[in-house]
């Protein structure tokens, strides 16, 4: 494993080359008689070294010494191992709130819809129609200043009356400088022609990452209202619900937020070379085969299947075989 690689892994934890640098010094020497010293073999002055040693044990790479001044560094494994236990702890609780936020979501869309045919809701609104929808919508993303931020997932309608703004109404505020975001449903790759526009407007400046089991279809301008698009998006009598209050809109913010950290980043689209070869192995990888699956439908060995697969991972700038399948489908490289 190259330092580069190193350094890059050691940053995901959230540590920095300081701090690199002295976990080094700390397992090369256990023992410092002092932490001026430390500072002399690391290079470091006493308030960044102070500073580093504080985010070492703050992240569970040292523990305090009896005997010297200078804390004792942990052994790699076992640190990384305790690390990655909190990391999944984390994972499981912003998990469960995302699950709460969710609720909360379903909860306050069924009683709002339920009272549709009453007098309204304060800060709600309900807009009826495909074309209703989707004038509202226009306005909406017009009115953007600052930001948009979408969840777009399933079902879709072949003329879209389902409220999601078009690839051409969302790259224009990006045109404006407006920052737009937007947390697309795997499920939605697999639709004709979805994914080859998502390479578009991803070109064209719109941030983009893929999540699994969308909660919901939303559109949040400015962190101020929200627009939930109708669950049936081919109902030409459907609703959707634009959220003004502020109570409501402090959880649909924090729920787009939750899904958007989850999700999986892509980058642009653009135009590469590969081979039928590459197209098929891609394919399969997109289908979620595994390595040997794959070696054997090729007739390849599977550390060649293995090679080829790092080396579309490196073309494609990918760190994981799922990011690689979604840049894959985004380029129009699988195979139909």
């Amino acid at each position: 494993m190259g330092r580069d690689t190193v350094d890059e892994r050691w940053q995901a934890l959230g540590l920095g080359a300081e701090e690199l640098r002295l976990y080094e010094a700390l397992l090369s020497v256990p023992e410092h008689p002092s932490r001026a010293a430390l500072a002399r073999s690391t290079g470091l002055s006493a308030p960044r070294l102070t500073a580093a040693l504080d985010r070492l044990a703050e992240h569970g790479f040292t523990r305090p010494s009896r005997d010297t001044p200078v804390p004792v560094a942990i052994a790699p494994a076992t640190a990384l191992r305790n690390l990655i236990h909190v990391h999944q702890a984390d994972l499981l609780r912003r998990s469960a709130e995302l699950e709460e936020l969710t609720g909360t979501v379903d909860r306050l869309a069924a009683r709002l819809l339920g009272s549709a045919h009453g007098a309204p809701a304060l800060g709600i609104e309900t807009v009826r129609g495909g074309e209703a929808i989707a004038a509202r919508v226009a306005q909406l993303l017009v009115s953007a200043r600052g930001e948009v931020a979408l969840l777009d997932r399933p079902p879709y309608a072949a003329s879209e009356p389902d409220g999601m703004p078009s690839p051409l109404d969302v790259t224009e505020p990006v045109r404006r400088g407006v920052r737009v975001r937007t947390v697309v449903d795997r499920e939605g790759l697999s639709f004709h022609g979805r994914a080859r526009g998502l390479g578009d407007l991803a070109a064209q400046g719109v941030q983009i990452r893929v999540g699994t089991d969308l909660p919901t279809k939303l559109i949040t301008v400015d962190r101020r209202v929200t627009l939930l698009p109708p669950t049936d998006a081919a109902d030409p009598t459907a609703q959707a619900l634009v959220v003004n209050d502020s109570l409501l809109s402090n959880a649909l913010v924090p729920l787009f937020e939750a899904i958007w950290e989850r999700a999986v980043p892509i980058g642009s689209s653009s135009d590469g070379q590969i081979t039928d070869e590459d197209r098929e192995l891609l394919t399969m990888l997109a289908s979620g085969l595994k390595d040997e699956a794959i070696a054997r439908r090729l007739d390849i060995h599977v550390h060649t299947v293995r090679r080829r697969i790092t080396r579309l991972m490196r073309s494609l700038n990918t760190q994981t075989r799922f990011q690689t399948g979604v840049q894959a489908a985004l380029r129009g490289w699988l195979t139909v």
